[in-house]
């Protein structure tokens, strides 16, 4: 009993140094990948911006300069003006804020729906997979920004519908990474070890189960902001998304549409924004992907 009691706590050592280990090595992988690097840095950035857009500009991106209707940028308003006579730099700025809480609340949302009905429809089988699966298969038959213009315009457009949309549409991709994780794994022997010890379902879910399939569930994420911004922006484009005067980048997009060949910098600037967060976001979701995953490299 003495040497059982000694080498339990050895081993249970012994697997944290392993884990701790794995995990240094994905950080070193990751830190090889410059564009990865530049993207999460581009990334902190943005959420800095976000989070201390009063302190960047003390214009109120609201506000209506008279006589300042499509003035081109300056040094003192680098971005210059849009067709209402707003300030773009401060609509930009504040836009960001956005952006973000809609890419990053709405994956969220849709990473917990895909892991709680990939990992019940894997674990369980039989006519619970079925129920799910057909779920699963049903939502992706949808195109996507159709379903969301029709929830959208049904429920009304506001910043919390779209995360919760967005959210509740998006989380068919993660079901089926994590179901196809999860019925692999269930027939390992430390699974099978943990049912005949008499472990109850959740709890094999929970830490055994879970934890091994949340590195592909990250990378799925990490690359899936940024098509959720996407779509964000696409939203506010057709005045569905959050509604006016809220500042949002596709929102400033549809705004200078009609003004393009006149005042081309209106939707130069929320585009380029666009362009570059959703490309930052794919270098950290590839780096991420790389480094969770090496044989990726080989490939």
């Amino acid at each position: 009993m003495a040497v059982a009691t000694a080498t339990k706590p050895q081993a249970l050592t012994e697997d944290l140094g392993r884990h701790r280990s794995e995990w240094r090595m994905a950080w070193r992988r990751f830190r090889a990948n410059r564009l990865a690097v530049i993207g999460l840095m581009v990334i902190g950035l943005l959420v800095l911006m976000a989070l201390f857009a009063p302190f960047l500009t003390a214009q109120d991106p609201n506000f209506q300069y008279q006589g300042m209707r499509g003035v081109a940028p300056s040094l003192e308003h680098p971005f210059g003006f849009d067709y209402n006579g707003r300030d773009l730099f401060a609509r930009v700025i504040y836009g960001s804020r956005v952006a973000l809480t809609v890419g990053l609340l709405a994956t969220g949302i849709a990473v917990v729906i895909g892991i709680v009905v990939g990992a019940l429809a894997g674990y369980f089988g039989g006519w619970v997979d079925t129920l799910l699966s057909r779920m699963v298969d049903t939502l992706m038959a949808f195109p996507i920004l159709a379903l969301l213009i029709v929830l959208s315009a049904v429920i009304g457009p506001s910043l919390w519908t779209t995360v919760v949309v967005i959210g509740a549409t998006g989380w068919a991709r993660f079901a089926r990474v994590v179901r196809a994780d999860v019925m692999s794994l269930k027939q390992q022997d430390f699974v099978v070890a943990a049912r005949a010890v008499g472990v109850r379902d959740w709890r094999i879910i929970w830490r055994h189960l879970l934890p091994n399939v949340l590195g592909p569930v990250i990378v799925l994420a990490s690359l899936g902001i940024g098509g959720i911004i996407i779509l964000e922006a696409a939203l506010s484009f057709l005045g569905l998304g959050v509604p006016p005067p809220t500042p949002s980048w596709g929102r400033i997009l549809a705004d200078g549409r009609p003004h393009l060949l006149r005042y081309p910098h209106i939707a130069f600037f929320p585009g380029l924004m666009i362009v570059i967060t959703v490309l930052v976001f794919n270098f950290v979701g590839d780096g991420l992907r790389d480094a969770l995953d090496p044989r990726q490299r080989a490939d």
